[in-house]
């Protein structure tokens, strides 16, 4: 298989490398940094004499001849090694240290402050169709998503299908993040209905059959372990009243349909909605996280009066609003609320994506091909349209 060019840049300094599972973390040290120590803390032995001796490290590192970088593996089976590692950046030793992880969660019940801003933390997303070029294909993306491990397997489907149960088992059961697994698995389905949508854990509660501080906990959970996301309110100078809510997705579009389940009442117009709508949340996320120059954010807006917009990307030097239609045609109906948005931010570039072939300028509303779009997110460019 040939080996895609990712985004994301080699780092300047010793930095936390986190990223689902499948995104290509190994694959991508190597591309960057070649034959380095790896400390691989999923290997059982290694792991067992690391727990029980955590200093061991600097035993480890001393028998390396003094490397310039280092790799840990999965870091977070080991929360302790962080506090040596802290004390070896200390000494100022020359020894740069990359330490990746498919979850924060135990770092952070653990207590451990991320070496205190002495780290800088990255983050691998799956695939963004301008990575991909020409290999790209919309409809396998919304169908298979564009996690690596999912995209480069002979079978997509099966691979897809034994995605999540890999994360109930390796993750979840494994690590004993959470009291009872069956109820967890049933949450992963029951919030799949909420991608896309604003998040009312009380709602999912009900029909988890949980109580709502056990659902919220869920939620966290998902956060912790790179599946899922939440996007706030933009509330910034605000002129009208908003919803409070924020929106939930799972961070891939073939993840969340693996995890969506399909029946006589379920609309696939709907669920293709909503595959598409997270398909470009995540190329924006992805966005986001590798670009280099100044610090931006995704929001939605959305009014109590229902005038909504999908996205909001805002930040120094970007101010960008989006909205996604799983539609051929476009009407004038459909541009309403990035309307009303430029009403109230004139700021702001807007624009519409999708399901079409051609561009048009609808209302004064840049209407895009969904695949144009998607292609067109370099992090390299400053602007979310500025190649189009």
């Amino acid at each position: 298989m040939t080996l895609v060019e990712r985004f994301l840049q080699k780092p300047r300094r010793s930095s936390f490398l986190f990223g689902p599972r499948g995104t290509g973390k190994t694959t991508w040290l190597r591309q960057v940094f070649g034959d380095v120590p790896t400390l691989d803390l999923l290997d059982a032995e290694t792991y067992r004499s690391y727990v029980a001796r955590p200093e061991r490290l600097r035993e480890w590192l001393a028998a390396q001849g003094r490397p310039a970088w280092v790799v840990i593996d999965e870091v977070q089976r080991v929360p302790a090694l962080l506090d040596v590692v802290h004390q070896i950046m200390e000494q100022k030793t020359g020894v740069q240290f990359i330490m990746t992880g498919s979850s924060a969660r135990k770092l952070r019940r653990a207590g451990v402050n991320l070496l205190a801003g002495r780290a800088s933390v990255l983050t691998l997303h799956p695939f963004m169709a301008a990575e991909l070029g020409d290999a790209f294909d919309l409809d396998a993306a919304l169908a298979y998503g564009l996690v690596p491990v999912v995209h480069g397997a002979e079978e997509r489907r099966e691979a897809l299908a034994a995605y999540i149960g890999v994360y109930l088992e390796q993750e979840v059961k494994a690590e004993a993040l959470v009291r009872n697994v069956g109820d967890f698995s049933r949450f992963i389905e029951s919030v799949s209905f909420s991608h896309g949508a604003c998040l009312n854990v009380a709602e999912v509660a009900r029909e988890c059959q949980i109580n709502r501080n056990t659902a919220r906990s869920y939620v966290s959970v998902l956060e912790d372990l790179l599946l899922g996301f939440t996007v706030p309110v933009f509330a910034r100078r605000a002129k009208r009243i908003l919803v409070g809510h924020p929106k939930f997705y799972y961070f891939d579009a073939g993840v969340f349909r693996s995890a969506r389940p399909h029946g006589p009442l379920d609309r696939a117009e709907e669920i293709a909605g909503a595959a598409l709508e997270g398909l470009v949340a995540q190329h924006l996320r992805a966005w986001l996280a590798y670009r280099r120059d100044g610090e931006a954010r995704l929001f939605y807006w959305r009014t109590k009066s229902g005038s909504e917009v999908d996205f909001v990307v805002y930040g120094e030097d970007v101010f960008t609003a989006i909205e996604v239609k799983n539609a051929r045609q476009i009407h004038r109906q459909d541009v309403r609320s990035l309307r009303a948005f430029r009403e109230d931010y004139p700021e702001a570039e807007v624009c519409l994506t999708y399901r079409g072939r051609e561009r048009l300028v609808v209302d004064g509303v840049l209407c895009i091909p969904c695949e144009e779009f998607l292609r067109s997110l370099d992090p390299r460019g400053r602007k979310v349209i500025g190649n189009i």
